[in-house]
């Protein structure tokens, strides 16, 4: 039987989805129209965030602080863990923090998401749940598939608020991942706990 749970955002799955489908046209008409209707309507949320920031110069703010060492090196690796996923991505939107821009470049390379397009947002540098909730619900519904690059405790609030109920997410590490799907047609349909945690990911954690 065809599991609709099973279902995640790579390549591997988007061919097992086509090969079923194919199969259900032929076969089952009414079990494709349902198929169809659920890849139409659904949206996907990638919360990351920045990578590990230097304390080295007490001279800059807050906001300019750039990446440390492990930072740059942690930036572009989980990048490219999240092209093995097969990610289609519609838009990056970034805090314009200094080092949560840098990580959103860095993404974008691995992704081959040009790195002009990132939209650079303060709405998300140090927002809390309530805010970076209305940065959510208030996406154009032209896009399905969207990595927000922000901060903690933030992205933490905000991921635990957005996925279903089944574990809390004690803190989303410095350049950590999580990817979120919503059964819906809006971004501002989407309500609390109303999201299936796809992944969470982050730079320590055994491949």
């Amino acid at each position: 039987n065809f599991i609709l749970s099973s279902v995640i955002d790579n390549k591997t799955i988007a061919f097992a989805f086509i090969k079923e489908l194919y199969f259900n046209i032929i076969h089952n008409k009414k079990k494709a129209n349902f198929v169809f209707h659920y890849l139409l309507y659904m949206k996907y949320l990638y919360l990351v965030r920045h990578a590990k920031s230097s304390w080295d110069f007490p001279e800059l703010s807050d906001f300019d602080r750039p990446l440390n060492k492990r930072g740059e090196r942690d930036a572009p690796r989980m990048g490219l863990r999240l092209a093995s996923k097969g990610l289609s991505i519609d838009a990056i939107i970034s805090s314009p923090a200094n080092r949560a821009i840098a990580t959103a470049r860095e993404i974008a390379a691995a992704l081959d998401f040009p790195v002009a397009d990132i939209v650079q947002s303060e709405d998300i540098y140090h927002a809390g749940m309530n805010t970076l909730m209305d940065v959510v619900k208030g996406l154009s519904n032209k896009l399905n598939s969207v990595i927000l690059v922000g901060h903690n405790p933030g992205f933490t609030d905000i991921a635990n608020q957005l996925k279903e109920y089944d574990y809390y997410i004690d803190n989303v590490p410095t350049c950590g991942v999580v990817g979120i799907e919503f059964a819906c047609l809006k971004w501002g349909e989407i309500t609390e706990h109303s999201g299936r945690l796809l992944f969470f990911d982050y730079p320590k954690k055994a491949l």
